[in-house]
């Protein structure tokens, strides 16, 4: 309404010269004409023309002024054009979506699609139905063909078939089941070569050295299990599964102290050492860190090198399986927010090759 008042209002204010000079009034509305032309393409170089209808208004008011046989010289409007806005402004009319909101079903709420997609990527292998009763036990009351159409839309598959967990988060729920085992050697310092066997718990990622010898035998490999089993005491029943080589050293008596606590021996492939890459790591960065820096005199000087360096590796140094958490360390500690507030301290281990910090007190 107030468009239609103001085009007849603009119209008649341009006619009233037209009555008086006609002829000059027809050629100066045609250079107005080509003036908004220019206007316009200026505005919309980088794509197609486009007017707007405030331009519309305008070549309709000083149409008035042009006689209609100028009509196709000056404006670049042709009538197709004139009656697809006409249709424009009745689809216009009657669209009653724009005002009176989206019409159907209103749209779910973002914060329950985004809990829908949560429960389903933490929970595999719940279906619509069970989310649906998730949903109840919140508090919210959603029925389960909305909980279907949100995992549709988003691509997630039904359970039980929908993408399963990936292998690192296959492995990590394995893991606190599993305890591996393996034998690692160590020059001396006049060549001599002594053996450590180490098991490794999967789950913690926390070593144990058994023992250190120059000749290890079935008889003693089997005792450093027994002693093993006693030092872990209720966490041994935890564990399900031991990760071992073919190694000669260990005998049906060494798998029966094992399956006697319901724990099955699995063992790797010949020459396959990456089937016990856990346990491969570790011998390595025993290695690396303190073995390769040190020239170790006998048995009991190599024993006292692992056991402090086991201390260290369980109570103190980061692991990025475990968010850089050492193996016995439940959490972080609080993080200082001004590192110059509390003096630094530093903990020789091993004669300084390794070094721990940590702050006063």
């Amino acid at each position: 309404m107030r468009v239609s008042l103001v085009y007849q209002v603009t119209r008649k204010l341009l006619s009233v010269p037209a009555v008086f000079l006609r002829r000059q009034v027809a050629k100066d509305a045609e250079l107005l004409v080509l003036r908004h032309e220019n206007a316009v393409l200026r505005r919309q170089l980088a794509g197609p023309v486009r007017y707007e209808p405030e331009d519309r208004l305008w070549l309709a008011a000083l149409s008035s002024l042009i006689p209609r046989r100028r009509w196709a010289q000056v404006f670049p409007v042709t009538p197709g054009i004139v009656l697809a806005w006409h249709r424009k402004l009745v689809a216009r009319r009657w669209d009653y979506g724009k005002r009176r909101g989206r019409p159907g079903r209103p749209p779910t709420a973002k914060a329950i699609t985004e809990l829908v997609l949560r429960l389903a990527d933490e929970n595999p292998r719940w279906g619509c139905r069970r989310i649906q009763g998730e949903f109840a036990r919140l508090g919210h009351q959603v029925g389960a063909s909305t909980v279907r159409q949100i995992l549709t839309d988003a691509g997630v598959g039904p359970a039980p078939r929908r993408n399963g967990p990936t292998w690192r988060e296959f492995l990590a729920a394995q893991a606190d089941s599993i305890i591996a085992c393996d034998f690692v050697h160590i020059d001396l310092v006049d060549l001599r070569r002594v053996y450590a066997l180490v098991f490794l718990e999967h789950g913690t990622r926390r070593p144990h050295i058994a023992g250190v010898t120059a000749h290890p035998t079935a008889q003693w490999t089997v005792q450093q299990a027994r002693n093993l089993a006693a030092d872990l005491g209720v966490r041994f029943e935890s564990l399900r599964f031991l990760l071992r080589d073919r190694d000669s050293k260990y005998t049906e008596s060494f798998d029966a102290l094992f399956a006697a606590e319901d724990i099955e021996t699995l063992k790797t492939a010949p020459r396959a050492p990456r089937m016990n890459a856990h346990c491969e790591r570790v011998i390595g960065t025993l290695r690396r860190e303190p073995l390769d820096h040190l020239l170790l005199l006998n048995e009991a000087h190599v024993r006292r090198v692992l056991d402090a360096y086991a201390v260290h590796y369980n109570g103190h140094r980061p692991h990025q399986a475990r968010g850089q958490l050492p193996p016995l360390a439940q959490e972080h500690p609080v993080p200082s927010t001004d590192l110059t507030a509390r003096r630094l301290l530093r903990t020789r281990i091993l004669g300084g090759v390794i070094n721990e910090y940590r702050y006063a007190a």
